[in-house]
């Protein structure tokens, strides 16, 4: 090999490397413009909210402003109640959740990939998926009690539709040539799940999680509002019948902010399985 061609092999190479060092750092800038984008609407709310509680047009008592709020958060992390109840309001929606999007994954593949299955449960739960939580809250309480199971019961049944609807729809959405595909290569019923369904109803289903986690964490609130003696819905109450309003601030913004954690995880979950999908990403 002549030393032009090796020249040239490494001035290849360097140019290649220094295209994906920019496009790296064109990413990086774009990420950045885009939360910096993202805090102007709650960063402008946050100092109005502020100017008018401090001027005294609002009593504290109905709208405390963000310097209280920040305050009461800061004591209740000091005292270790928003720490205690946060472990615990987690600790129900994780197992409620994996209880409700487990069966809800597993329901969904079974009628969805069999039409008679379809026939025989679909019309059943989709009646059931219109009952809303706060109707059936009651009587998970008179069934279970006020303990732990009614509450995990009362998030599992919220976590179940979503996972189960998009399931199915997904596994519906498959083209068929892929089907007989699979027929041609003699796969198993195990196979042709695991190997071309679920890959192919993937995007369904990490949809049907983001809403699952959603209606979850619902289902906490509700399920901690109607009954509880520990926990941040439990916390809110609480603070309710002593009219510390900038306490349930704190825990309406813990709701927000971990249903948002949870919310994009599941986000960067599907970026990263979802990387063959070449689908429209809007308007820059």
């Amino acid at each position: 090999m002549s030393k032009t061609s090796v020249v040239s092999g490494h001035v290849q190479s360097s140019a290649a490397h220094l295209q994906k060092v920019k496009k790296r750092k064109e990413e990086a800038k774009n990420k950045q413009g885009i939360f910096l984008r993202s805090l102007v609407m709650p960063l402008l709310l946050i100092v109005v909210w502020q100017i008018i509680g401090s001027a005294g047009y609002v009593s504290k008592t109905v709208l405390p402003t963000p310097v209280d709020i920040v305050l009461s958060f800061k004591q209740l992390i000091v005292s270790g109640e928003l720490g205690a109840n946060l472990q615990i309001s987690i600790l129900r929606a994780a197992i409620g959740f994996a209880v409700g999007a487990g069966l809800g994954l597993l329901f969904g593949v079974i009628v969805g990939f069999s039409k008679k299955t379809e026939h025989y449960m679909d019309p059943s739960i989709q009646m059931l998926r219109t009952v809303p939580h706060l109707a059936l809250a009651p009587l998970f309480i008179l069934w279970f009690g006020f303990g732990e199971i009614s509450k995990i019961l009362l998030i599992a049944n919220g976590a179940f539709f979503p996972i189960y609807v998009n399931t199915y729809l997904g596994i519906r959405g498959v083209d068929s040539k892929l089907f007989d595909v699979a027929r041609v290569l003699q796969f198993s019923k195990w196979k042709q799940i695991t190997k071309l369904i679920l890959p192919a109803a993937l995007p369904n289903i990490l949809l049907g999680v983001r809403l699952s986690l959603g209606i979850a964490w619902l289902g906490l609130v509700v399920a901690e509002l109607m009954g509880a003696s520990e926990g941040v819905g439990y916390m809110i109450m609480d603070a309710r019948q002593f009219s510390q309003t900038d306490v349930v601030f704190v825990g309406i913004i813990i709701f927000a902010v971990v249903g948002k954690l949870t919310d994009s995880f599941v986000r960067v979950l599907e970026k990263r399985l979802l990387k063959w999908r070449d689908s429209y990403a809007g308007e820059k």
